[in-house]
């Protein structure tokens, strides 16, 4: 112990008389270090969101969109070209297919809404039906759902998005209120709990949901819905039961074999895969640049253990002379090169959990650390040190003494 103790004091006081170089070949180690760390925590950051979005929008959900559907953008909406799925679709969904516990059939429109002189002029108002809320995991914040008997009769009642409610009603309670969506007066009967935005960024807090009969009869007038959400029994079954749906669609739809769909089926791990991928790709292009960082640290490392090591020649050969084996000098110079990794390590896996938590506090994403993320960038600045301190401790010990004291 006492040995190592030595050896680290006599390797600090080595390193001490070149601090610029030693400074230049920590800074590699530490972007190093830094990259992989805060690639691993946004990585895993961004799996809980996945996860969480997912689940936000339903558990086990499957969604089978009206018409052929595009993305022209990243940011734009699914785009449908044709109005063909009804009602009739959603039950005979329920009816054959086991694999489907819930379906709730919608359809949605933008409309304008008033209530006094606050008028919004573009809201997204859904017509849905009963179970909506069990299937897509919305909740009743105050007031009361709405009901079998509010659909059959097509009652003019509406549930209120939070935002929706703060920009027509303020702090004051929307329940009981009447407010005028397009040409028709409906009563608020529940505010929606908060929600937050979708996968596509959308605020969910901000629509109106009605029966799905009245939105069918009042607003649009057709038969038509554009969506049906179903849930499956099971993450297991979600793939069969989407097939099912295919097939069954494409039946009652009378499309031929060489005809394409006019419905498109929607997995929700496609909705997010594009995020993936994207993360995907910026892990990978965060370990490109680790990787780089950790050469160029290792290659700063082994240049100054040499000059290090030609500078003390005097010093290995005195120390020889008096009886240092050699593994005492391999272990001297391999301990330099590891403090000067190991210090840019810890100072990079520092910086780097900093830089994810402002990183996920900006983005609205969940704070995680990744310990096998955090791991693997000790291991790597540690390894980075060792590998360039190995060429330098072998070349110090081809010094001779006789050859020292003849100089």
């Amino acid at each position: 112990m006492k040995r190592t103790f030595l050896n680290l004091k006599i390797a600090l006081g080595s390193l001490g008389n070149f601090k610029l170089r030693t400074a230049l070949a920590t800074l590699g180690v530490f972007f190093g270090t830094f990259s992989l760390v805060v690639v691993g925590n946004l990585s895993d950051s961004l799996a809980v969101k996945t996860e969480q979005e997912i689940a936000n929008l339903g558990n086990n959900l499957i969604i089978v969109v009206s018409g052929q559907t595009r993305r022209y953008g990243p940011n734009t909406p699914l785009i449908s070209r044709a109005t063909t799925l009804t009602r009739g679709d959603a039950e005979a969904i329920a009816n054959s297919l086991p694999a489907a516990s819930r379906v709730s059939p919608s359809g949605f429109r933008a409309f304008p809404v008033r209530r006094g002189n606050t008028v919004l002029k573009a809201i997204a108002v859904n017509g849905v039906t009963p179970d909506f809320g069990e299937v897509r995991n919305f909740e009743i914040a105050a007031g009361s759902p709405i009901t079998e008997e509010d659909d059959r009769l097509q009652r003019k009642v509406a549930l209120i998005g939070r935002t929706t409610a703060e920009k027509l009603f303020g702090e004051e309670n929307p329940v009981g209120k009447t407010i005028l969506i397009w040409r028709v007066p409906c009563q608020i009967i529940g505010v929606m709990a908060e929600k937050g935005a979708d996968v596509a960024g959308n605020d969910q807090d901000n629509q109106l949901f009605v029966p799905l009969k009245t939105f069918l009869r009042n607003f649009v007038n057709k038969e038509n819905v554009n969506i049906i959400y179903v849930q499956a029994v099971s993450a297991e079954t979600i793939d069969p039961l989407r097939k099912e749906i295919e097939a069954l669609l494409r039946a009652r739809h009378k499309i031929r074999k060489e005809m394409k769909d006019d419905f498109t089926v929607v997995d929700l791990k496609e909705v997010t895969a594009l995020k993936s991928q994207a993360m995907g790709l910026i892990s990978v292009l965060g370990r490109i640049a680790a990787a780089a960082s950790f050469l160029i640290g290792a290659l700063g490392i082994l240049s100054i253990m040499i000059l290090i090591v030609n500078e003390r020649r005097v010093e290995i050969g005195i120390r020889r002379a008096v009886g240092s084996r050699k593994r005492d000098i391999i272990l001297q110079f391999l301990m330099e090169s590891s403090f000067i990794s190991v210090s840019g390590g810890m100072i990079g896996m520092a910086a780097g959990f900093l830089m994810s938590l402002a990183i996920a506090k900006v983005l609205g994403y969940p704070v995680t650390v990744s310990i096998p993320g955090l791991l693997l960038a000790f291991a790597a600045s540690a390894l980075s040190g060792i590998v360039a301190g190995i060429y330098p401790s072998f070349k110090a010990t081809q010094i001779h003494p006789v050859d020292i004291i003849r100089s």
